[in-house]
């Protein structure tokens, strides 16, 4: 994750282009995810403190992406993204303009095309984004807004989220084997609780303790407490038989409150994203959502639920 990262952005008045060229230190896979899935571009799309929100997303072609610039006021400017070829992984190309929130264009401002490749460069992936105007006054329009200042602000939002996604990734899971876990909360006596297991099953943890210091500062947010930091976010004990023994400190400073009978879950890693939606569709039916299903900054698809008999439940896919 040291590479230098690569950014090239030229104005083709010419030709009534803009061509932007962008690395991003992480496989093709997560990159092309970052920029197809909802879930995830509602947390780089906009530069902060600005925010994305998807009402609705049909990534196929002929589908379409619709969505609000959101300032921190509430103040919303709404875009829709019209796709029209897509090739998985490697392009796709749409046609992006202003409109209102139900999607009709707003024929006074600009709309261009969008061309985007992806290539596949190992632990790295590299996107050329070439986008083109029907007219150099569209172009010039697009540059006064302040185009080049707020994408080039949003590209390193997503480098955060890659940082934080594809570090833990390659670290606690290097295959999309399914397996299941047990996942054990603690009020902040997790390093305690494993190393007490540690001894009783004389094994060794997996890559190490993670600790929330670890966690990529993020400046829209408070400063984490001291307190916090040195507790545990993250830690894999392997017991009997294969099982592993997960675990986390959950902090009262984040709301978190832990009692016997809450502070066990039976965590389920399956190979799909698909199959990781579908788990936690069943499981939840009829009991009660702990945290949505959505991709998180560990790298993970994941989400919790209490069944409707009581048990707890923790789905976690994280892909290759």
């Amino acid at each position: 994750m040291n590479k230098a990262i690569l950014f090239n952005f030229n104005v083709d008045k010419t030709n009534n282009q803009i061509q932007v060229e962008r690395s991003f230190n992480a496989p093709v896979g997560l990159v092309w995810s970052a920029w197809t899935e909802a879930e995830i571009l509602d947390q780089w799309w906009a530069p902060k403190p600005w925010t994305a929100q998807t009402k609705s997303m049909d990534f196929r072609e002929g589908g379409h992406w619709l969505y609000a610039m959101v300032s921190p006021e509430g103040e919303k400017h709404w875009a829709k993204v019209d796709y029209i070829k897509i090739a998985q992984q490697q392009y796709f190309s749409a046609l992006d303009g202003f409109c209102d929130e139900n999607g009709s264009l707003n024929t006074s401002l600009p709309r261009n095309k969008w061309e985007n490749n992806f290539q596949d460069k190992g632990d790295e992936t590299i996107v050329n984004v070439l986008l083109s105007f029907d007219s150099l006054e569209d172009l010039e329009k697009v540059i006064e807004m302040g185009f080049k200042e707020g994408f080039t602000a949003g590209l390193e939002n997503l480098d955060q989220y890659i940082e934080s996604q594809f570090r833990l990734r390659k670290q606690n899971k290097t295959n999309n084997m399914a397996r299941v876990s047990s996942y054990l909360n603690f009020p902040g006596n997790t390093e305690e609780a494993f190393n007490f297991y540690k001894n009783v099953f004389k094994s060794e943890f997996i890559n190490g303790i993670q600790r929330f210091e670890e966690v990529p500062a993020d400046p829209s947010q408070p400063p984490m407490a001291e307190s916090v930091k040195k507790m545990v976010l993250h830690v894999e004990l392997p017991i009997l038989g294969g099982h592993v023994l997960m675990g986390t400190d959950a902090p009262k400073e984040f709301g978190m409150t832990v009692n016997k009978g809450n502070n066990m879950h039976i965590n389920l890693e399956p190979e799909s994203r698909e199959e990781a939606k579908r788990l936690f569709d069943e499981l939840s039916e009829g009991g009660k959502v702990e945290m949505p299903i959505q991709d998180m900054f560990w790298g993970a698809y994941y989400g919790s639920c209490q069944d409707k008999y009581g048990i707890n439940w923790m789905i976690n896919f994280q892909s290759k």
